[in-house]
């Protein structure tokens, strides 16, 4: 399947009215136990899993450890693959040509929360690189207008959010990723800001269930660094039971 049939395939599944689930991944085994799913329609890589991996902290992992991370994500699947490029680093549009260059169809990139026509600028390299790599890239344009809010009033930030995420729209991004805003009252606010099918938001614990986001007109949801989280905690729990002399479960799936 090559590059563009993928992207045009990410493209169809955001703006199908059915909410994209995305289940997070780290390296090519966790890729591939995900893909097998039969409810599995692409792949979204976490950044912050795969800097743990290789013993960064998040948003410290050098642009080419996340490459050769990414890379050995996308050669492991058939799958579309969207994957998190942090900040985008020095040179956004060249690190997303970059990453088409390994078959990624798709990226969340963070603003950090740069000054508005710096992170909107931002946007517009990555829309040019892709359009110029001739690819239907669907970028998921993450704004940290409520995470990174500091102290100012709620209210603001939801508006920080819905105009930079609606001049990403302009600029051509597919989505608008807003982590931070997942209550009802928040996330209705930002879809009539910036429009049905147009926000992307993270299931973190105390989050809706993805049916009730679809209700309310999200676009995809997506899981960050949980399922990494959830699945060290059972090899945690795992090695505490061996260490007190239990065995391994009779019914271990061989899924590596």
């Amino acid at each position: 399947m090559s590059v563009q049939t993928r992207a045009l395939a990410l493209k169809t599944l955001h703006e199908a009215p059915e909410i994209l689930r995305v289940v997070n991944v780290w390296d090519a085994i966790s890729a591939k136990t995900v893909a097998d799913l039969p409810d599995t329609r692409a792949i979204a890589t976490a950044g912050h899993s795969i800097a743990a991996s290789f013993g960064y902290a998040d948003g410290g992992m050098p642009l080419e450890t996340a490459l050769a991370g990414i890379k050995t994500i996308v050669d492991a699947v058939e799958l579309p693959v969207s994957a998190d490029l942090d900040d985008g680093y020095a040179e956004p549009g060249e690190t997303v040509r970059r990453a088409i260059g390994l078959g990624v169809v798709g990226a969340n990139v963070e603003d950090r929360l740069r000054p508005f026509d710096e992170s909107v600028a931002r946007v517009r390299a990555i829309i040019a690189a892709a359009e110029a790599e001739g690819v239907a890239f669907q970028l998921n344009a993450r704004t940290d207008a409520i995470v990174r809010g500091g102290d100012r009033p709620l209210d603001a930030s939801i508006e920080d959010a819905i105009a930079r995420g609606r001049a990403f729209l302009d600029e051509g991004a597919a989505l608008v990723f807003v982590p931070g805003g997942h209550d009802r009252a928040v996330v209705e606010r930002l879809v009539e800001g910036l429009g049905v099918g147009r926000l992307s938001v993270i299931g973190l614990p105390g989050a809706l269930p993805a049916a009730e986001y679809e209700a309310l007109g999200v676009a995809r949801i997506s899981y960050g660094p949980l399922p990494q989280r959830v699945a060290l905690r059972a090899l945690r729990d795992l090695a505490t039971d061996l260490y007190a002399d239990g065995t391994i479960p009779a019914d271990t799936p061989a899924l590596n």
